[in-house]
């Protein structure tokens, strides 16, 4: 069982008085890190994927859901935004029998897909979010020098739980991840009236990570108008499969200040997309993948931490750029990424005396694990 950093947060939460959201895209491993930390002894698991179990919640009441909660301390409801109006139904429940019983909800898409909870549950919930593995909880479950060694196969498959620990099958379990399984809420909920279009544009942000980003060339690419565009990756970003990075700006004229940079939580299934599992060594991306897998694990890190904001990308027109940017104005640290530890690396002039950052990192190939072990747990 490898083990879950959000776990500790959950933990801490149980017996708040509040309901427990967590949300993730499908196959992060939601469910498994619950039956771990809950069981199933006094357990109601209610899966709403299911018919009979979703059919629970029509019409619902205190008074008729009373007679399931017989024996159970802690209820789970897994898949919830199958549920209407989920937001509504769970505060009965937990205004009837919160202080009893711990309810949790899973979610393998964004509430806001199909219903809003933050105003039925206003004070009535922790909403925590989980990712695929990160290099920390691999590092944690089998060892540095192990995971090192992994290197060049996450690059190419990611840290999917599934395909981490079943890896003779990991070019399989992707396909039919990035061809189907994250996108099932997305074309359920999401209104998807062009889903040859979607798949494509999600392809055409599977080549562009890494650079900037503009709505309306990958609207002409999908064969969608801007709006659309902007609509899909939206959805997209509300799956958890892709996170948006912003542009740093505060005090140079020619710094970029809308730009955006879109990268994939798992690069793995960015590969997928792209049909794409060829070995580093080969790899004409390999600058760009080695980018994404470094911000991802930020992101993951941040996220499960519940801390905002990401960071940014900085970049001033006509030439000098920072990979990553993050921290307060007035302690601000700076990354750029290398995946050859031998390559020329060095933070632009403008940028340094701008902002004089508290810290300037070079992450390569070789010291990558090491700074991500040193990030605050």
């Amino acid at each position: 069982m490898i083990h879950r950093t959000l776990t500790r947060t959950i933990d801490a939460r149980i017996g708040s008085g509040k309901a427990i959201i967590i949300l993730g895209a499908r196959q992060v491993g939601k469910t498994t890190l619950l039956r771990d930390l809950v069981g199933n002894s006094d357990t109601l698991w209610l899966n709403a994927d299911e018919e009979a179990d979703r059919s629970l919640f029509d019409g619902l009441s205190a008074a008729g859901f009373q007679p399931y909660l017989a024996g159970h301390k802690t209820v789970v409801i897994d898949e919830a935004q199958r549920i209407p109006d989920i937001g509504v139904k769970l505060k009965i429940l937990q205004d009837t029998f919160g202080k009893d019983v711990q309810f949790f909800a899973t979610g393998s898409s964004s509430f806001e897909l199909a219903n809003t909870i933050n105003e039925p549950l206003t004070g009535r919930k922790w909403e925590l979010q989980l990712h695929p593995l990160t290099a920390n909880e691999m590092v944690a479950h089998h060892g540095l020098l192990a995971e090192q060694k992994m290197l060049d196969s996450r690059l190419r498959f990611g840290w999917y739980p599934e395909v981490v620990t079943h890896p003779e099958l990991a070019v399989e379990l992707l396909a039919e991840l990035a061809n189907d399984g994250l996108y099932k809420d997305i074309f359920r909920l999401g209104e998807i009236r062009k889903p040859a279009g979607f798949m494509r544009l999600a392809k055409a942000l599977a080549f562009q990570i890494g650079s900037e980003v503009s709505m309306t060339e990958l609207g002409e690419t999908a064969g969608i108008d801007k709006a659309t565009a902007e609509k899909y990756v939206t959805l997209l970003e509300q799956a958890y499969v892709v996170f948006r990075l912003g542009s740093y700006s505060r005090n140079l004229r020619n710094e970029l200040k809308r730009a955006t940079k879109i990268y994939f939580y798992d690069v793995g299934i960015r590969n997928a997309l792209l049909g794409d599992f060829s070995p580093s060594a080969t790899r004409s991306d390999i600058g760009h993948l080695f980018e994404n897998l470094v911000l991802a694990e930020f992101a993951k890190h941040r996220s499960t931490l519940s801390l905002e904001p990401l960071g940014y990308f900085w970049r001033v027109s006509g030439g000098g750029e920072i990979d990553f940017v993050t921290g307060p104005e007035w302690a601000l640290h700076a990354y750029e990424t290398k995946w050859n530890p031998n390559a020329r690396a060095s933070f632009p002039k403008a940028f340094l005396n701008a902002y004089a950052p508290a810290s300037t990192t070079v992450i390569h190939r070789d010291n990558m694990l090491p700074i991500l072990l040193s990030l605050n747990p």
